[in-house]
C-alpha cells in the first residue's frame, strides 16, 4: 500500500545522486519518527515530528511521515496540509521508502495526497 510506504521514510539524501557511498547515506539520515509510525503509534509520530517541525518547517520527509500519522489518526484536513506543504517545499531530494526503493520527495508527496483523495471517495 502506497501509504505504508510512504511512512516508511527512512533515510533522506540531498540532491538527485542516488547511488552514494554508505558513509554518506549515514550521514544524511535524519529523524522522521520512522520507529513511531512503524510501531503504529501516529499519536507519539505527531508529538516528535511537530516538534521537529519547529527546526524544519520545510522538510519534505518530516512533512510526509506528518501527514501519514495525522491520515493515521483520520485527520484527513492536517494529513493534506502537510503533503501539499511537501509538495510545494522548495527543499527537494531523494526518500528513500521502506520498500528499499528512491524517490523524489516532490513525487511522493504528490502520491501521498492522491492515495488520500482515493481514501476520502472511498468513504463516500
Amino acid at each position: 500500500m502506497l501509504l505504508g510506504t510512504i511512512m516508511g521514510v527512512l533515510m533522506v539524501l540531498q540532491g538527485s545522486a542516488m547511488a552514494m557511498v554508505e558513509e554518506i547515506r549515514r550521514a544524511d539520515q535524519r529523524e522522521v519518527a520512522y520507529e513511531e509510525l512503524a510501531q503504529g503509534d501516529a499519536r507519539a509520530a505527531v508529538a516528535a515530528l511537530e516538534a521537529l517541525r519547529a527546526d524544519n518547517p520545510n522538510d519534505p520527509a518530516l512533512l510526509i511521515n506528518l501527514g501519514a500519522a495525522y491520515q493515521t489518526l483520520g485527520d484527513l484536513a492536517r494529513a493534506e496540509q502537510a503533503y501539499r506543504a511537501a509538495a510545494g517545499s522548495e527543499i527537494r531530494y531523494q526518500l528513500e521508502l521502506a520498500d528499499g526503493s528512491w524517490v523524489d520527495s516532490r513525487r511522493a508527496a504528490r502520491s501521498a495526497l492522491r492515495a488520500l483523495e482515493q481514501s476520502r471517495l472511498a468513504m463516500n
